[in-house]
């Protein structure tokens, strides 16, 4: 009987990409003068993972580069030879490598076979050419000898195991005695020049030794037998354990590995035990004095430490698909619409005659909210998530351009929306190669400057109200105001001399705009900044520059928490009723007719405590009657965007509310001005106002001369 193990490949995928994160996040972070000796077995232990983890599903071109890679790194955290930066510079290399052929099977893109044989060859020549940093460590001993005795080997190991081999191939044979090797002093017998007879004194249990064979060949095939440790060792080695305690051991899944049985069986009653393919280990037959793989007998194919979770930080999370995740939101999105619909019919009911039901929709109402916020919690992914992404990139770009640069990462715990979380990456990654680029000096212009040769370069996230601002933040040269401003008048942008410094900054975001003065692979096309906020921007976003010539330059962007809900601000315009994001208002107020002031061509404006603000009458931008048409008889709602402030003027304000996203453009068509709808609690539907698209399309807020005034 065989399981189907395609079932478990997404898994692999899944748990394969971390590991080559978390191996490229170390390799980054060590110290090649004095490695954390941590830090190697963690790379190690990754880099066996996958191997093992390829194996099982019979990728053989990742266990071939992963073993070659296991290797190197063997020695290394033995001290058999010193870490150097090549060695560094050929992990990351070997880490591109495999990446590109975890790719290659999940998303059938092509791999470059010469590319792998060339990470192959360099770490077998840095493997073999090495000079030791410290004399070498014993040698694993592996002896092929007919019936050789094995009681040598005995002198400080608690346990002696018989591996009876199936006929294997001469390279299986090979690779089970090096993985084997890891676990004690192990010796190899050939028998009848047919199959081979492996002697294993360890401190580890047959568990260890079934899950090790597990990646190489079918473990039913093996028998494994405890045989007992030479008198000389019988006084030191330790009691046996009592029927009791054998009983416990058992009970508590002594071990790293289930039976494949026991794993069949949890297959069957639940699917989640199951997803662990690399752990499962098919006991053999049980003769006598052979050692079978113990279980949990009250519960089969669950582990003592699965039943309390508290106590295995494995069984603390579950993989669940984002699009269960997304249906989920959705349908807490429609609880919160009925709910309001339910809070809508209940106000008109008498409280003194009604109290029990108006006492139950409150509840419910808090309960709702309470709902809403956990699930939007699940949803939620650290910035560590984008930040991880970087370290390498900057090491890598650094290195092209000869510039040092030392990068730091401040809250990578803050949480984002899932879908901000992908959308803010490839923005984040061209403001961070243009602070390499642009910003950073080169080392001997830097100490020419009075600075440190290494540039700083800082990613950083925070909580800001509502919002999360994400900063990328250098210590270099910082912009220059009259080459922008140069440029700028070369281009035909409309600008001033007197203009501040924060209108120029914002220069550097018109479409093709470039101060580079060469063209090449990194930067100095023109294209991107203009991406970047327009991207930015569709997220309901704001960018904001600050910089100091000589002293570095800091981009600011702010961004909601999430796009599926948010609080809005009810408006009613005739009889139409829209949301406007809460974020962006300031404040409503009525005008005095002396505060509305005509401007000849160029609109209305409304005076705001001595400003002068363009007003936009929201029923001449949808085409709707309105109720009002004399601003100091309706409302004027003062939003920002930007930087840049206007008035709305609407016919009335109808209340303040949270509201669920749906998008408009894939259930209709795109309208302009609009971002998306809501349900509100009568049931009809409501446009969320797309503010920053409204006030940039506003044809007063291009007039220089009304903010002027």
């Amino acid at each position: 009987m065989t399981i189907d193990m395609s079932q478990f490949f997404q898994v692999f995928f899944d748990e394969t990409e971390e590991l080559l994160a978390e191996m490229e996040k170390l390799l980054l972070a060590i110290d090649v003068s004095s490695p954390d000796s941590e830090d190697l077995n963690a790379i190690f232990r990754a880099a066996h993972s996958i191997k093992g983890g390829a194996a099982t599903f019979g990728l053989t071109d990742l266990t071939d580069v992963t073993h070659v890679l296991e290797n190197l790194l063997d020695r290394i955290r033995k001290g058999e030879m010193a870490l150097t930066s090549e060695h560094v510079d050929a992990f990351l290399v070997a880490k591109d490598i495999l990446k590109m052929q975890l790719d290659g099977h999940r998303l059938h893109t092509d791999v470059d076979q010469e590319a792998v044989a060339d990470v192959r060859m360099m770490l077998q020549a840095l493997s073999q050419g090495a000079v030791p940093a410290a004399p070498p460590a014993a040698p694993l001993e592996v002896a092929h000898a007919k019936n050789q005795d094995a009681d040598e080997h005995f002198a400080h190991a608690k346990r002696c195991f018989r591996i009876d081999m199936p006929e294997i191939s001469e390279r299986d044979v090979k690779a089970l005695a090096a993985e084997l090797g890891l676990l004690g002093k192990l010796t190899v017998t050939i028998l009848d020049n047919k199959h081979e007879v492996f002697t294993l004194a360890t401190d580890e249990s047959a568990d260890d030794i079934i899950a090790i064979c597990s990646f190489i060949l079918d473990p039913s095939d093996l028998i494994i037998t405890e045989e007992t440790p030479p008198v000389g060792v019988a006084a030191t080695a330790p009691a046996a354990p009592t029927a009791e305690q054998a009983k416990i051991e058992e009970e508590q899944g002594y071990g790293f590995f289930e039976p494949l049985e026991d794993l069949r069986a949890s297959i069957a009653q639940d699917a989640p035990t199951a997803a662990e393919p690399a752990k499962a280990a098919e006991a053999p037959p049980e003769p006598p004095h052979e050692v079978a793989a113990p279980a949990d007998k009250k519960n089969p194919g669950r582990r003592e430490s699965d039943r309390h979770p508290a106590t295995n930080q494995e069984t603390s999370s579950i993989r669940v698909g984002i699009e269960k995740v997304d249906q989920l939101i959705n349908l807490v999105g429609e609880l919160v619409i009925t709910q309001a619909m339910i809070e809508q019919r209940t106000d008109s009911l008498d409280p003194m005659l009604h109290e029990r039901l108006l006492n139950s929709v409150s509840q419910l109402t808090r309960n709702t909210r309470d709902l809403q916020e956990a699930v939007m919690s699940i949803r939620m992914m650290p910035m560590d998530y984008v930040f991880s992404r970087f370290p390498r990139m900057v090491r890598d770009l650094a290195g092209k351009l000869g510039k040092k640069v030392e990068f730091i990462t401040h809250g990578a715990a803050t949480e984002l929306d899932k879908g901000l979380i992908e959308r803010i990456v490839d923005p984040l990654t061209h403001l961070v190669r243009n602070s390499i680029d642009h910003g950073i000096e080169i080392p001997s212009v830097r100490a020419a400057a009075g600075k440190s040769e290494t540039g700083r370069l800082s990613l950083s996230a925070g909580h800001q109200g509502g919002n999360i601002v994400i900063e990328v933040s250098d210590d270099g040269g910082g912009l220059n105001r009259e080459r922008i401003l140069a440029k700028a008048k070369e281009n035909g942008l409309p600008v001033a001399d007197n203009m501040p410094d924060a209108d120029i900054w914002q220069l550097i975001f018109a479409p093709g705009f470039s101060t580079a003065e060469i063209v090449t692979d990194v930067s100095g096309r023109g294209v991107g900044m203009d991406v970047v906020k327009r991207n930015i921007g569709a997220m309901g976003g704001v960018v904001d520059i600050r910089s100091a010539k000589g002293f570095g330059t800091t981009i600011s962007i702010s961004l909601p928490l999430t796009l599926a809900i948010l609080d809005g601000m009810s408006i009613k315009v005739g009889e139409e009723v829209y949301i406007l994001p809460l974020g962006y208002v300031v404040e409503s107020l009525q005008p005095d007719p002396i505060d509305v002031k005509e401007i000849s061509g160029q609109g209305r404006v409304v005076k705001v405590r001595g400003e002068y603000l363009p007003l936009i009458p929201l029923y001449q931008v949808f085409g709707i009657a309105p109720t009002f048409t004399d601003p100091s008889e309706g409302i004027v709602v003062i939003l920002e965007s930007d930087g840049r402030k206007a008035a709305l003027f609407v016919d009335d304000l109808v209340g303040q509310q949270q509201v669920v996203v749906k998008n408009l453009e894939s259930n209709y068509r795109k309208v302009a001005g609009i971002s998306g709808a809501t349900i509100l609690g009568d049931g009809g539907v409501s446009l969320i106002i797309d503010v920053a698209a409204l006030l940039r399309s506003s044809r007063q807020l291009n007039d220089e001369a009304i903010f002027s005034r």
